[in-house]
């Protein structure tokens, strides 16, 4: 039983680290940007319930925690909709921080 635990705890870090390799490695788009930072916070709500479950607290956190997550990846996805109609693709390169 330890094993295993050891074995899920062990996968949700790998989740955060290749999640964060990803964000530092391939940042041309806006869209590769966005996937790995819900892989990251996916990796982290993985490692949350993982935590809550073996503590025996109530599950309400992982639920408000998963919400605020869902709300992230609507307002990222709100936004590369915005960047895409209003500058023509997502590269970062396209995208001048200085026009208005």
């Amino acid at each position: 039983m330890v094993n295993l635990n050891l074995m899920w705890l062990m996968s949700s870090f790998i989740m955060i680290i290749c999640g964060l390799w990803s964000f530092i490695s391939y940042h041309k788009h806006l869209l590769n940007s966005l996937l790995s930072l819900e892989f990251m916070m996916l990796g982290v709500f993985w490692l949350l319930t993982l935590q809550v479950t073996s503590v025996g607290m109530e599950t309400y956190f992982v639920l408000f925690f998963l919400t605020l997550v869902a709300c992230e990846g609507a307002l990222g996805l709100s936004l590369l909709v915005l960047i895409v109609r209003s500058h023509g693709s997502d590269y970062f390169s396209v995208i001048n921080m200085l026009e208005c």
